[in-house]
């Protein structure tokens, strides 16, 4: 059944070894020197913060916490915050509209008023147990992956008893929300491995369809109970359910319709054709991590404005090329001895680099201790090379310790759109959230911060930042253990006043992180002046002209420049643009350029 209701420091890590991609991980080898300890501030306001689960004592830099949105009623136990059948997962967002993932079901919320510190409304409740309730939305459509064997095809509450059942639903849910006050589950699209997370991706080619890849990471179901499944090593069964994901086309004018239209060997051996072509598991030779068989993908991140989709599967990274959405083809792979389980990725903006998460321990345990390697449980972010090959250029991990009571891992978060930088927030369980610049991808820097003392000083209860995510000029934290927590940026010596206001103008009709937008700038005056601050963060313009440009973009603000004025300044910097690039002038060519574009639009 569907229940409902309606209701009015700084720590940054250069690479530690050059691992080469090129071959496949089978034949890789090499050892990795053991990483150090941490190097961590012991003055860190993070540092020894008590605990408690709704009243834990918390520290920030760099945000304001302006609201946070409990768990509604069914989806949550008031007595236990460590009840595992309630735990939140994914957010997804359209319009004025969140949606809250739990292993319940999912929830809707108005935040039309949220980030101005207006009390949320809770606009929908859909109880439908089955685990993970990772959530996507695509219109009036939801997604929700399921893969708890308790899940029920009809949203039963009372599970299922029977080790092999006809009502047992492992994979997706569709439901149409077209009317709010009568959610309707119009699919039910079973996979072997069930969906442990799931992608959208849209063809510009095919309107009428959207496809999801679905990426079950469960033991495979018993052929009697769904036809065609296979637990078997390939040798034994090349059509194993292992060693693959599934494609499923939801045709937008009858989504009732949806079904596995492919099953794609994404892990195969081009020369061979062996399905079982990416990493074999085990570790990578003395001091290294023991990684896990790539037979699966826990995530993956489609970019369709690129055609490209970046894969975290168990053992590998994988580059896809996605311009056929039914038939991903695989184009690269990377192997890293510092990670245990690739997890998620995020591309920067243009697609020129991915940040892969590395989720040792499961998202259970305690990684972020003060004894833990700072690349392990951390983020690899590699460029995209010559030909596009994934080349490693560096690690980020959370810069403080926390304790022997707080899971703590790199998990989910998404681009800032702050124009001229690579800005990520990302959350790390029980290790709160961070915000980071990797721009330079050998440098990461950690812009701001929030956390939270463990639930407990006794015993680790799974709780923390499951996502956090940038809509629409805030941050929105998904809270395992308590409910969602929504921030603001507020400027700081690492991020300026123009930059955030640049971002925050920066609007979206729906976001689904898995499914990446290109962000575009509109030429207006906090744009150009966030890529003066930038230059004036770093040195690279002269004090005297950076004085000339802010106050000619002051005036452009308040509509006092003539036109004819900003075409000339326009001109003078395309001529200092010219002189840098010849290597006469120092500076900053291509944020002069984008200034320069932008006063050429105010003129216009």
């Amino acid at each position: 059944m569907i229940a409902r209701a309606v209701v009015p420091g700084l720590m940054t890590v250069a690479a530690l070894a050059t691992w080469a991609g090129q071959a496949l991980a089978q034949a890789d080898t090499a050892t990795a020197p053991p990483p150090p300890a941490f190097e961590w501030d012991p003055n860190d306001p993070r540092v020894g913060l008590a605990a408690g689960w709704m009243d834990a004592a918390s520290a920030i830099r760099g945000l304001e916490h302006v609201a946070a949105i409990p768990r509604p009623d069914g989806f949550h136990n008031p007595a236990s915050p460590g009840d595992r059948r309630f735990i939140n997962s994914d957010l997804a967002f359209r319009g004025q509209l969140l949606f809250q993932g739990n292993y319940q079901g999912f929830q809707v919320f108005d935040i039309e008023n949220v980030s101005n510190g207006a009390e949320p409304e809770l606009v929908l409740s859909v109880l439908c147990p089955g685990g993970q309730g990772d959530v996507s939305v695509f219109g009036d459509l939801v997604v929700m992956s399921a893969q708890e064997s308790r899940g029920r095809i009809d949203c039963g509450l009372d599970g299922v008893a029977d080790s092999v059942s006809t009502e047992r639903l492992q994979g997706i849910r569709i439901f149409d929300l077209s009317d709010m006050r009568n959610p309707r589950q119009v699919a039910a699209v079973q996979a072997c491995r069930g969906s442990h997370t799931h992608t959208l991706v849209t063809d510009p080619d095919d309107p009428a369809n959207l496809y999801v890849y679905i990426q079950g990471t469960g033991g495979v179901r018993p052929a009697a109970e769904l036809a065609g499944c296979s637990s078997l090593d390939p040798n034994e069964d090349p059509n194993t359910a292992r060693f693959r994901i599934e494609v499923v086309r939801v045709p937008l004018a009858a989504p009732e319709r949806a079904e596995i239209v492919s099953m794609p060997r994404i892990f195969a051996d081009p020369t061979t054709g062996d399905i079982a072509g990416l990493w074999a598991g085990g570790d990578h030779g003395p001091g290294t991590q023991r990684t896990s068989q790539t037979t699966q993908c826990h995530d993956i991140t489609t970019y369709p404005e690129i055609g490209l989709a970046a894969g975290a599967c168990a053992g590998n990274g994988i580059i896809l090329d996605i311009t056929d959405p039914v038939n991903p083809r695989r184009i690269d792979e990377v192997v890293d001895p510092n990670f245990a389980y690739w997890h998620s990725a995020t591309f920067n903006n243009d697609g020129s680099k991915v940040v892969f998460t590395d989720e040792w321990g499961g998202g259970t345990a305690p990684r972020c201790r003060a004894s833990d390697p700072p690349t392990w449980g951390a983020d690899a972010i590699f460029t995209r090379g010559p030909g596009g090959r994934l080349e490693l250029a560096g690690y980020y991990k959370l810069p403080v310790p926390q304790t022997e009571t707080e899971n703590c891992v790199a998990h989910n978060g998404s681009l800032i759109p702050v124009p001229g930088r690579d800005i990520l927030v990302q959350g790390w369980y029980q290790g709160g959230l961070s915000v980071v610049d990797f721009t330079d991808p050998r440098n990461p820097i950690e812009l701001a911060y929030f956390d939270r003392g463990p639930i407990s000083q006794e015993e680790i209860f799974t709780g923390g930042y499951w996502s956090t995510y940038w809509y629409n000029g805030r941050i929105y934290g998904a809270e395992i253990a308590r409910g969602i927590d929504v921030f603001r940026l507020i400027p700081s010596e690492h991020l300026s006043e123009a930059e955030i206001e640049a971002a925050e103008a920066v609007r979206v009709e729906q976001f689904n992180a898995q499914m990446q937008p290109r962000y575009t700038w509109a030429p207006t005056v906090p744009v150009a002046r966030a890529y003066l601050d930038q230059m004036v963060r770093s040195g690279r313009i002269l004090e005297a002209r950076a004085g000339e440009l802010g106050a000619l973009l002051d005036r452009a603000g308040g509509g006092r420049v003539p036109a004819a004025e900003l075409r000339q300044a326009a001109a003078r910097i395309d001529t200092d643009v010219a002189a840098i690039r010849a290597g006469t002038l120092g500076g900053d060519a291509e944020r002069l350029t984008r200034i320069a574009e932008v006063l050429r639009a105010l003129a216009s």
